[in-house]
């Protein structure tokens, strides 16, 4: 009998084990990455706070975009705190008359301001944030049921890098015209409804034409958000 060991006989399955566990792995991580990997790298230097938003507080949407905001725009921040500032931009906080926007939509942080430019020109900013489903609907259901004509498309929003998509209402009720330009934004992407959400909208009167008015609101965006992607 000789006294050399020999090593115990590998099972055919014993080699592929490892190379099945990495592979699970590799694609665990890779569905993980699809998903969610718009909220896993850090922002870049200098970008403020990364935000996702979108055209549809219900589901997501081909319009879903990354933005890089100068200011935070959820509800861990407080939304009156928003400077009123804002480059060329002078704002002044309207007192809020309508009672139901505090009855009927009860939201967690609500702002809403004048801000002019220089030239005289003029938009509405409003920001509802809420964790509440029933503090958000569409602009153009309070308009309609004033007796107002709209039309609703989707409008591209050109940035510093990328678009942000948002829905754009055109209001007619004579002799008023307005231009509404909103989008909802959200800390994330999984759209958790204990983060909440914020409805974000640029309201002008019709200035020029109504894609002059849209310039118009496009240079005011420009100061809140300078990037957007997938």
């Amino acid at each position: 009998m000789s006294g050399t060991v020999r090593p115990a006989a590998r099972l055919p399955g014993d080699t592929q084990r490892p190379l099945v566990i990495l592979a699970v792995f590799t694609l665990a991580l890779a569905v993980v990455i699809a998903l969610y990997g718009r909220d896993l790298w850090p922002a870049p230097d200098g970008a403020g706070h990364r935000l996702v938003a979108d055209i549809d507080r219900w589901r997501s949407t081909n319009r879903e975009r990354t933005v890089e905001a100068r200011y935070d725009f959820t509800l861990n921040a407080d939304l009156k705190a928003l400077p009123l500032q804002v480059g060329d931009w002078q704002g002044a906080d309207i007192p809020q008359t309508n009672v139901e926007v505090a009855i009927l939509l009860e939201p967690e942080q609500y702002v809403y301001r004048r801000y002019t430019r220089p030239d005289g020109k003029y938009v509405w900013l409003s920001l509802i944030g809420s964790r509440q489903t029933k503090s958000f609907h569409s602009p153009q259901i309070c308009y309609t049921a004033d007796g107002w004509q709209t039309d609703v498309t989707s409008q591209p929003v050109a940035l510093d890098e990328g678009s942000l998509y948002m829905l754009r209402v055109d209001a007619r009720k004579a002799p008023w015209e307005h231009v509404i330009l909103y989008t909802f934004l959200y800390p994330n992407s999984l759209r958790q409804a204990e983060d909440g959400a914020v409805l974000f909208k640029v309201t002008a009167p019709l200035s020029g034409t109504p894609e002059e008015t849209v310039a118009l609101e496009e240079a005011f965006l420009r100061e809140f958000f300078h990037s957007a992607r997938l």
